[in-house]
């Protein structure tokens, strides 16, 4: 998961696995909350996730900011590309 497209993939897939959420309506511009309806214990859920995927921690304080699936994958980027 290195490319924005690779994690923008993974993305869709998790939104659909844990959210129900139908493919086509996950886009770069979906808003989480308006478009996909994604609330914040779904949010926490999904940090989880991209945790346990990417074996590093989403600071919460970042994903405060993320308001649609371009923000994201952008700070998911910014997280696996970082040398940590």
């Amino acid at each position: 998961m290195q490319t924005r497209d690779d994690i923008f993939e993974t993305l869709r897939s998790a939104l659909v696995e844990l959210f129900e959420i139908e493919p086509e309506r996950v886009t770069l511009e979906a808003n989480l909350y308006q478009d996909l309806e994604i609330d914040s214990i779904d949010a926490v859920d999904l940090i989880d996730h991209i945790k346990r995927k990417t074996g590093k921690k989403i600071a919460a304080e970042e994903f405060k900011s993320v308001r649609t699936v371009n923000d994201v994958v952008d700070a998911v980027y910014r997280l696996v590309n970082s040398a940590a």
